[in-house]
């Protein structure tokens, strides 16, 4: 199995979610290597097929005046938060070569970040009843998938360093009683989004045993 990573840094949701979209349009035609894409997006809520926008706790209107956008998207999955100090994964890749089975990939997807975080001396788990990765009750990442014709899209977002604040604003992924965490404050210092990203790919091609190239960027914007 081959995936091609490409590195995009901060890019608009929108945008992102249209290079997404691209890419899943060429697995359908049958392009033979995945693709991972690692950025981070400016700040940005966005609601899921089963969100709700009551779980929004911030009026519409001062959306703006708290420099945040809000986007509907196709993935599973309430309202979360995407903003700098967030690393964001999201994998274009085809179950149709792993058993045609989401549960399995959502899990894989939950070890990536399991693992990752144990890099760092973070002690992470499941949740029984809810999607994403763990630190005690508090939400380090939030996982959520699109899959079509069983190419997947969308994928996971890792709080690193990241302003908990914006946090407050919403009911994260529709839970009333949970909190969102980050990396730097379970360990109380900042941490190199690099060496995060290093760990998280090493991870990825681990739990799902790929061997990774770089991509090209101007590739990917351009194709």
């Amino acid at each position: 199995m081959l995936f091609k990573l490409c590195r995009l840094e901060l890019i608009d949701y929108a945008e992102a979610y249209d290079i997404q979209k691209r890419l899943w349009s060429q697995k359908v035609a049958g392009q033979d290597a995945d693709v991972l894409l690692l950025l981070e997006h400016p700040p940005t809520f966005t609601i899921g097929k089963s969100g709700k926008l009551e779980n929004l706790l911030l009026p519409r209107e001062g959306l703006a005046g708290e420099g945040v956008s809000l986007f509907f998207t196709d993935r599973g999955g309430d309202i979360t938060y995407h903003g700098p100090g967030q690393l964001v994964a999201y994998p274009i890749i085809d179950l149709r070569n792993r058993g045609k089975d989401i549960h399995r990939y959502i899990r894989d997807l939950e070890e990536v970040v399991i693992r990752t975080l144990a890099d760092f001396s973070i002690a992470a788990r499941r949740d029984e009843k809810n999607v994403g990765v763990w630190v005690g009750n508090d939400e380090i990442a939030a996982i959520g998938v699109s899959v079509r014709r069983w190419i997947a899209m969308h994928g996971l977002a890792l709080n690193v360093n990241p302003t908990l604040k914006h946090f407050s604003f919403i009911n994260p992924c529709g839970l009333l009683d949970r909190r969102v965490t980050s990396m730097a404050k379970v360990l109380s210092r900042d941490v190199p989004m690099e060496a995060v990203a290093k760990g998280l790919v090493d991870h990825f091609s681990e739990v799902f045993d790929t061997h990774i190239e770089w991509g090209s960027v101007s590739w990917l914007r351009c194709d």
